[in-house]
């Protein structure tokens, strides 16, 4: 158990950074917070603490999804100039702070590979502007088909994306391979979304949200991606690595072996890299 019996709910973050030195900010994905609820993040952690956050879902299209041709969904708008504003403005305490590690903008299942969708990636750099580290992870298979992923790691290499890479279970269409290539110097993110089959198409189910993620990594499968990210270093500067809590509550327990495998505490780092959990 990570916290203790019945501390408040603002005093969590600061015992969690005793613990990890990153997170991830789910709840921007729903509502933008004020910039004095992010200062207020800020001041709760260490100075060499860091946040990925999560863009907004209307930058992502989760709201403005339709049904076009053929049943097939679509982005057809984006939120106003005012939306992007708004996301900048509230996180800027952090960016300053140099603790914003990425935002990540976490596109549908049905983001598919498109000419259309290429042209999305690029007007929503343009909206969110220059300075800001900007992540990208996608939910459908075929950016990543053999025909298209070089393609799309060239694309995200030359428009200054840092890649998302995820191991999830392999599910369908709506899921994406390993691919453990960097594609910004600076940085590259790894999170890790399970290997619950059957929980991951359970969206339409009451108890979605109990069972998707539903999965403890044993030690062999974190043996491997050792090896994977130490490969990954010599082509990026960090990793930030990310596991999905669950309602198993093995996030905790999976960080915590992957870091005594890498022979990460809190004071004492792996050699000539940090990995961030």
């Amino acid at each position: 158990m990570l916290y203790p019996s019945g501390i408040p709910a603002n005093k969590k973050l600061s015992v969690y950074a005793r613990h990890y030195p990153l997170v991830e900010v789910d709840s921007s994905f729903y509502g933008i917070p004020s910039a004095s609820t992010v200062q207020s993040w800020v001041d709760d952690t260490p100075d060499d603490f860091g946040f990925v956050v999560k863009a907004h879902q209307s930058m992502t299209g989760h709201e403005s999804g339709q049904q076009g041709a053929g049943g097939k969904e679509k982005l057809t708008d984006y939120p106003s100039l005012g939306v992007y504003r708004a996301f900048r403005e509230a996180f800027e305490p952090m960016r300053s702070a140099g603790k914003l590690k990425a935002i990540l903008f976490q596109f549908p299942p049905w983001f598919d590979f498109t000419h259309e969708h290429i042209a999305v990636l690029r007007k929503t750099r343009e909206r969110i502007g220059d300075g800001l580290p900007l992540a990208l992870e996608f939910r459908h298979r075929s950016w990543y088909a053999p025909d298209f992923r070089s393609l799309t790691l060239a694309f995200m290499e030359r428009e200054g994306w840092i890649h998302s890479v995820c191991d999830e279970p392999q599910a369908g269409v709506a899921s994406v391979p390993i691919v453990p290539v960097p594609t910004h110097p600076e940085r590259t993110i790894v999170r890790f979304h399970g290997r619950n089959i059957a929980g991951w198409n359970s969206s339409g189910e009451s108890n979605w949200r109990t069972v998707r993620y539903l999965y403890d990594y044993q030690e062999q499968e974190l043996l491997e991606w050792m090896v994977r990210l130490e490969y990954m270093l010599h082509d990026t500067g960090e990793i930030c690595v990310i596991f999905n809590n669950n309602s198993g509550g093995h996030g905790v327990g999976n960080a915590k072996s992957l870091m005594a495998l890498l022979g990460y505490t809190s004071d004492n780092p792996p050699p000539e890299q940090l990995l961030l959990f």
